[in-house]
């Protein structure tokens, strides 16, 4: 089967989202030798990040290239890369929980058929609204000092703490740097320990908000607070709210929930369990559309394990529909076997004998 050269196809296993996860769940399902489609909408969160970081052996390699190794290897196994968008997943066969099968519909009006469906589609950031902040996400502008914070080691470090929730991060950037200033939004107060530990690790702490970011031979340089103050700095860590990119599961009953730290609203993603289960029996989640933290390198491990309980489940119900196909002529034939001949003549006749 040649990608993109069809609307429509019986698979085992439809992969929505081909990222790390995706793409790393969809090999080791095409590994035992399921029939496994990949549907990727190229849209991958970490496109404008220089390299991919902390995963072992693969360090600062680029995304796309990931990306694209993936692919290499998945389809060496068999498995089919549709580059499109998924609208909507239907129950194919509703009410069904041993059996269960779906419907994907593409845009564009392609239909897809799938035994079962994995979600590794990933999630959308929501940044600050601050003037020049969106062009620079993923150079300078960065949210996570495990991803991205020895690229900007002893810089001018900047933390814009939109949320209380950001203050538990300055402590990760002052680890990296001596420089570092935050800024604090109006109505986000330090408590009185974090105050106490700022002043002993020598961070700054101004008070915004800030209007935009100052750019220079397209590198940033600063924030420009509302009164006019610049505050230098050679990368900017913000703290975004986190969105699960599951629209198309609304016609299962599936919705994001709100994801929490402490009162704090920070995103919301899908609910699934260890092994990636959703509420919908035959819909699995992987990767960051249900962890929202979770880095490339724990997005793939955890894929994986999502991958191994979707192949238990299909096994277990070959198995059991062999099982049926087995017994089934078994129940043919006893319809007229000789218990099933006295039975009848029990009902028919009572006491009497046969051919009396």
């Amino acid at each position: 089967m040649i990608e993109n050269e069809f609307t429509e196809v019986d698979t085992d296993v439809l992969v929505i989202g081909g990222g790390a996860a995706g793409l790393a769940a969809a090999t080791s399902l095409a590994r035992f030798r399921h029939r496994v489609a990949v549907v990727d909408a190229g849209q991958p969160r970490n496109a404008s990040a220089d390299g991919v970081h902390n995963y072992l052996s693969r360090d600062g390699l680029p995304p796309a290239e990931l990306v694209a190794a993936g692919r290499r290897e998945l389809r060496g196994y068999g498995g089919q890369i549709i580059d499109g968008a998924v609208t909507a997943v239907r129950h194919a066969t509703p009410g069904a929980v041993s059996a269960p099968r779906f419907t994907v519909e593409l845009a564009g009006g392609g239909t897809l058929t799938a035994r079962r469906v994995l979600v590794a589609s990933g999630l959308v950031d929501e940044l600050p609204n601050i003037t020049g902040l969106a062009v620079r996400w993923g150079r300078d502008v960065l949210h996570c000092p495990y991803c991205h914070g020895w690229e900007v080691r002893d810089q001018r470090l900047a933390v814009l703490a939109t949320s209380a929730v950001a203050l538990h991060a300055v402590l990760l950037w002052r680890q990296l740097s001596e420089r570092l200033t935050v800024v604090l939004d109006p109505g986000v107060e330090p408590s009185e320990q974090q105050w106490e530990r700022f002043a002993a690790r020598g961070v700054e702490v101004v008070i915004g908000p800030v209007e935009e970011v100052v750019v220079a031979g397209d590198r940033l340089t600063g924030m420009r607070l509302a009164g006019g103050h610049v505050v230098n700095c050679d990368a900017l860590a913000i703290s975004n709210t986190l969105h699960a990119r599951v629209g198309f599961l609304e016609p299962l009953g599936l919705v994001p929930v709100p994801f929490m730290m402490g009162e704090t609203v920070v995103g919301s993603r899908l609910e699934a369990g260890p092994t990636g289960a959703t509420a919908v029996p035959g819909v699995y989640a992987a990767g960051n559309a249900t962890d929202l933290f979770a880095q490339v390198a724990g997005s793939v491990a955890a894929a994986l394990t999502v991958a191994a309980a979707v192949n238990s489940s299909l096994i277990e119900e070959d198995a059991d529909l062999a099982v049926r196909s087995a017994t089934a002529p078994l129940e043919e034939e006893s319809v007229f076997s000789a218990a099933a001949e006295r039975q009848v003549c029990e009902q028919v006749l009572g006491d009497r004998r046969h051919g009396l």
